[in-house]
């Protein structure tokens, strides 16, 4: 199973504004007592978008515009906010469910709600239009040029995962890059600005080769292998963008098979921000494929202890009466994770009961069911029985389509289905 997006989903961290530091004009932005509050509201409301707790950030973000009208943290915050929980609530903080780049990239009926991409503009317009105000004023401006940055590192974060424009993301990720390396240029210290410069890099360098290659006529360029070692600098010597460089390392260490190093920082942020179960949920994913490697690697049928320990994980997730409390909806998407995990150690008979189970889920998100569906039938098929395989197939066809589901389905009727070799 192919997992390659995942890393465009979590580009939302541009989005996150930093401290001013280093050079800074005669007159400041904020005065001292200002940038405490503003520093004190910043600092609440990232925690709470680490801890999926969406209304306390809204909250402490509408203060921040409310309390700083003429700068654009508020604004920008609070469309940040917006972006993320729109990614929660559709799945899309999951690669599996695109199930290829060829269908992220495919037209879909998987459209964004009007009201929200209206509310998201809005609000990116606001911060922007107040950063380019500082910068009539004050051109070197390091702290505007950055908050400028970062609001087209946001825009470009939302048109592609949420919109699916992918060159008018190209395009604002590039005028991003350009304004961050031009903070760089006034203020070397300003290393946190580094973030959008790498995963940018890697981002564009990773592209599908088709995709790549017309991005390339258009000027679009970057190397992965660059982008890596500048997150994995900003994980180091960040001062305050240290947890999200972890976390996109998290998703980019999967990608690049370097499964034991993605295990590591998710089990260090799960632990430092235990309400986020997608923390766990990460570990496990990159524990079962460190145990797929090993297992092709030793030609070991057996269960590993990395196994062992995803599987424990996501027992206890299904256990965790904190994530039912905070999170009850999760539980759709943790059967469905725990679906894939087994299905890749090849127990498919119990992987088609998780896929089920999250399915019946109360609640569960509609696009996530029917992926769930097709996964079931996919492991009713390799576990021999064709006849349930068939019923879950027509079962993903009864429902409304998402992504390439009712494709596949189809497919999947006219011939069992087989799991590729990676």
């Amino acid at each position: 199973m192919k997992r390659h997006m995942k890393f465009f989903i979590l580009i939302w961290i541009l989005a996150l504004p930093l401290p001013a530091h280093g050079q800074q004009p005669a007159t400041p932005w904020l005065t001292e007592a200002e940038r405490a509050k503003f520093e004190t509201l910043r600092i609440a409301g990232s925690e709470a978008l680490f801890n999926l707790d969406y209304e306390s950030a809204r909250k402490s973000f509408k203060e921040m515009a409310v309390a700083f009208p003429n700068y654009p943290a508020g604004p920008q915050f609070l469309a940040d906010s917006l972006w993320v929980e729109t990614l929660y609530q559709t799945r899309r903080l999951q690669s599996s469910l695109y199930g290829s780049d060829d269908t992220f990239y495919s037209t879909s009926d998987d459209k964004a709600d009007p009201k929200v991409v209206d509310q998201f503009r809005n609000l990116t317009r606001q911060a922007r239009l107040l950063a380019e105000a500082r910068l009539k004023q004050f051109p070197r401006d390091p702290e505007a040029l950055y908050f400028l940055g970062a609001t087209e590192g946001l825009k470009a974060s939302f048109e592609e995962a949420v919109e699916r424009r992918h060159f008018a993301a190209l395009k604002d990720g590039s005028d991003a890059v350009d304004r961050h390396r031009e903070v760089i240029k006034l203020d070397p210290n300003y290393h946190d600005a580094e973030i959008t410069i790498g995963l940018y890099d890697y981002t564009v360098g990773a592209l599908p080769l088709p995709v790549k290659l017309i991005a390339g006529v258009a000027g679009f360029r970057g190397s992965k292998k660059r982008g890596l070692a500048t997150l994995e600098r900003v994980a180091r010597e960040g001062h305050w963008v240290h947890d999200e460089a972890k976390t996109l390392l998290i998703v980019l260490y999967t990608r690049e098979k370097r499964y034991a190093d993605a295990a590591a920082l998710a089990r260090e942020l799960a632990a430092k921000y235990p309400p986020n179960y997608l923390y766990r949920l990460e570990a496990a994913d990159a524990l079962v494929l460190q145990a797929a490697l090993e297992r092709e690697t030793n030609h070991n049928t057996t269960t590993t202890a990395a196994e062992t320990e995803a599987f424990a994980t996501f027992e206890s997730l299904l256990r965790d009466k904190a994530v039912r409390n905070t999170a009850a909806r999760a539980f759709d998407l943790i059967h469905f994770k725990y679906g894939e995990a087994l299905m890749t150690a090849g127990q498919f008979e119990k992987a088609s009961k998780e896929f089920l189970a999250s399915a019946e889920i109360p609640g569960a998100q509609q696009g996530l069911a029917t992926m769930a569906h097709l996964y079931a039938a996919r492991a009713l098929d390799m576990a021999g029985k064709r006849n349930d395989a068939v019923t879950q197939y027509r079962a993903v066809l009864a429902r409304p389509n998402v992504y390439d589901a009712h494709d596949q389905a189809q497919a999947g009727l006219k011939e069992a289905f087989k799991r590729k070799l990676s």
